[in-house]
Formats: structure tokens, sequence, C-alpha cells
């Protein structure tokens, strides 16, 4: 197909197109990188600043929505759509699923599972970051914001709270706060390490994103040990589209749905 991402020189091989940023989909593209059965592809967001290299051919940037997705689908010839995307890019979950419909394309949700209150644990479960702002409550605290960039801005609304913000990339436009330190740094995060910074900044309470996986926990389990409370911001991605929670289980339906033996 002229003008296309793919590799032309294997049109007869099914087409993957996964929709990345993740760990769990970077593992996937290398595993699928070198099995000659298909023609993988990964779509990153464009989110992050400099992305690492992926294994397979990249695609970065947006689709224009649904409608924008399910064309671009169709023009590509994709057979399978696997959504491995941050658990909380919900956005992005929701067009791929009206997108697969529209193109008639089956789609797979790669979701790690998301973590689970243990004894010694202090959460408070919330539906939203701005919700999460509420939940901080009136008096000053010293918080550590450990939830990306995206949304730092609602906590604009509490400025009497000291912050301590951990992103990838800087968070743009800086936040208008009185006090609030900026920390720039990839995961992943060793649990005696995020005790450490925990302690060196006397943080009282966390604000999370209940991503799960090993990378970002170790601030979970360092807060358990430190008897800080954690503010946790549960998932809202659909509900359903079959998924799995490991490359495994992916690369074992993968094989079922297109595999020509």
């Amino acid at each position: 197909m002229a003008g296309s991402l793919f590799d032309t020189s294997a049109m007869e091989k099914p087409r993957i197109l996964i929709l990345g940023g993740t760990t769990e989909a970077r593992e996937l593209a290398s595993r699928l990188a070198g099995d000659m059965r298909y023609n993988t592809m990964i779509s990153l967001a464009g989110r992050t600043a400099d992305p690492r290299p992926q294994p397979v051919k990249t695609r970065i940037g947006g689709f224009g929505g649904a409608e924008g997705l399910a064309a671009f689908l169709n023009a590509e010839q994709i057979a399978l759509v696997v959504d491995a995307t941050h658990p909380f890019a919900a956005r992005i979950s929701q067009n791929a699923a009206a997108a697969v419909k529209a193109a008639r394309v089956r789609l797979l949700a790669l979701q790690r599972p998301q973590w689970q209150a243990e004894a010694g644990d202090n959460w408070t479960g919330v539906g939203t970051v701005a919700e999460a702002v509420v939940a901080l409550g009136d008096a000053p605290r010293r918080v550590f914001l450990a939830i990306g960039r995206q949304e730092a801005f609602h906590f604009e609304t509490a400025p009497q709270h000291s912050y301590v913000i951990r992103s990838v990339d800087p968070v743009t436009p800086p936040l208008k706060l009185p006090d609030a330190t900026a920390i720039l740094a990839t995961g992943p995060f060793a649990e005696t390490d995020e005790i450490d910074l925990l302690r060196a900044h006397r943080i009282d309470v966390i604000v999370a994103k209940n991503s799960g996986g090993a990378a970002t926990y170790g601030k979970i389990a360092a807060a358990r040990r430190l008897g800080i409370a954690v503010i946790m911001v549960e998932r809202r991605k659909p509900t359903d589209v079959l998924s799995v929670s490991d490359c495994d289980a992916a690369l074992e339906r993968i094989d079922q749905w297109l595999s020509p033996a």
C-alpha cells in the first residue's frame, strides 16, 4: 500500500497496532518484533518529550479521535489493536473501543492489575484528581504528588499545602503555587529510595493514581512503612473490552486470533 507506515514487504502478514506508552506495551512489541508471522507497529501519543526508542515501527501523535483511528485502521488494513496504554489514558481507550467497532477490527486490552490495599495501608479512594484535591482538606499538609504532569493544575485551587511534584517532564505552564518543589525523574523507583525521599521532604500525604505494576509501587510500600496516608485515584477505563494482565496472555490470545496455524 503506497504511503503505508507498515512494512509493505510483508503485506500478507496480519497487521497489529499496539497503542503504547507503557512498560507492557514495549515488552509486547519486543516479543512481537521477532515473530515473523505478524507485522507490528506501536503508536505513542507523543506526550513525553523524549520517548524511548521502540523495537518495532513507531507512529507518534494522535489519530483525531475515534473517527480518525477507525480511518487509520481501515487504510492500514489492521487485523488487531492491542490497547496497552496507561491505565489512566481513558480517552484513547474509549476511542479505541469505538474505532474497532466501526472498522470491524479485533481489540485486546493489555492492562496490568491495579494495586490492592494491604494491612497497614491508609488509603482514601477517590474517583478523580479533582476529588483528590478536596480530600486533602483545608488544613495545610506536606503533599507528594505522584500523578504525572497532565492534571497537576488541579492543585492550584489548594495553595495552602506544600507540594513535591514528581514527573517525567516539567509541568507546563509552571504551577501557581507558593510552595512547590519539582522533581524530574523516570521510574522504576525502589522502596528504599522512596522512603528517603518522603523523609527528606517530611511528606505526610501522597496523592497517587492506581496505575498498578512494580515500577512505581515503591512509594506505596514506603508509605505503608512510614505510616503516611495515601489519597488513591482509582481507574475509570472501559470495562467491556476483553482484557489480559500480562504479555504471555496477550501473545496467547494473539496466536488464537491471528496465527495461520
